[in-house]
């Protein structure tokens, strides 16, 4: 039987290679005989420049950049052509900031602006981003000060500063910072810039923010897309990055789903037809999971070539219903598991977690 293995990170413990291991080792003491293949996936996130590398070549351009507190980061770009591709976790990601110094008001996405000059300077005539993984929840202000926007000494400062704008913003500079370069926003959700599902109420728990701070980023947010475009802060993808997207929906950039743009880059649907059944999982398998990442493409692409797909998650949220509607056949979650079955780390959990569905799964 030819398995497809083809995760996303599990957030915080895994990477999108180490889970895809994982899955492969724990199958294989069930079902050893079977042909077991690796895709390692990202949704603009995390990982996104490791999957576009491996599926694409080109070269690893190595910057220095502001991260999310100011420290400074290594960040790479990946030139391949005449196309640069940033992951924009790679400068403010939520990974470089240690747990216990989380601070969602001051957070800035100041490093990703650096990163989109650096590729500008690089002499590109296509700048991909990969949006999602932020520690930031400034509405993208950082990356537009980096690039020229004004007021700096504000837009720079994180998103708990927005809501004290008193003065117009000049968006000039930055546009002309990036005129003639064709600019791609490939998001990890679709999520708007305001509201329940925004950048601050959406996504700002994740980032260490409790309820009063995510108000205030909301506050501020609002305060933004006011002094800017409110109509693009209702597109789609503009709350990604913690607002990154509509930064970049404010320059010019057409917006696709992260994930869709890496399965094209490994060729994923060309290989799902070789393939008996498709593997996907991430961390937690919840409403965001069907809104554009990982899951939802894999799951599409396995209809397409007409094999089934299975979850395997940390946790799982998601009710049969939703898994019909999205093509999904099962998803499994570790944290369903007895607890005689699981070992004493995140890889060895998911190797258990995969040992027991091969049970079902191969034939």
């Amino acid at each position: 039987m030819r398995i497809l293995v083809a995760p996303d990170k599990f957030a915080g413990t895994l990477t999108a290679t180490e889970a895809a291991e994982a899955i492969r080792d724990g199958w294989a003491r069930t079902a050893p005989e079977d042909e077991v293949e690796l895709v390692p996936l990202s949704d603009g996130g995390p990982g996104f420049l490791e999957v576009l590398h491996a599926g694409l070549g080109g070269e690893l351009l190595a910057e220095t950049v502001r991260g999310p507190l100011g420290i400074p980061t290594p960040a790479p770009l990946l030139r391949v052509g005449d196309t640069a591709y940033i992951e924009v976790s790679q400068a403010c990601g939520l990974h470089l900031v240690d747990p216990q110094r989380r601070d969602a008001l001051a957070a800035s996405s100041y490093g990703v602006g650096e990163l989109m000059a650096a590729a500008a300077d690089a002499g590109v005539h296509r700048v991909v981003v990969g949006v999602g993984g932020t520690a930031s929840t400034d509405g993208g202000a950082g990356l537009l000060a980096a690039l020229g926007a004004g007021p700096a000494q504000v837009l720079a400062r994180g998103g708990g500063a927005l809501a004290a704008l008193d003065q117009p913003v000049d968006l000039v500079a930055a546009r002309e910072r990036l005129a003639g370069l064709e600019l791609v926003a490939a998001t990890d959700v679709d999520a708007p810039l305001l509201g329940h599902d925004g950048a601050a109420h959406g996504f700002g728990a994740q980032k260490g923010a409790g309820r009063d701070a995510r108000e205030q980023l909301e506050r501020g947010l609002r305060v933004w897309a006011t002094l800017t475009d409110g109509g693009v802060a209702v597109r789609g993808g503009a709350g990604a990055g913690g607002g990154i997207g509509f930064a970049l929906l404010l320059l010019g950039a057409s917006r696709v789903p992260g994930a869709q743009l890496a399965l094209d880059a490994v060729h994923l649907p060309e290989r799902a037809r070789r393939a008996d059944l498709l593997i996907t999982g991430e961390g937690a398998f919840d409403w965001q999971s069907l809104r554009g990442k990982v899951v939802a493409g894999v799951a599409r692409s396995a209809q397409d070539a007409g094999r089934p797909t299975v979850v395997l998650a940390g946790r799982v949220e998601v009710g049969r219903r939703e898994l019909a509607a999205s093509g999904i056949d099962a998803a499994y979650g570790i944290e369903d598991m007895p607890a005689s079955d699981r070992g004493h780390t995140a890889s060895a959990d998911l190797q258990a977690l995969a040992a027991r569905v091969a049970r079902t799964w191969s034939r």
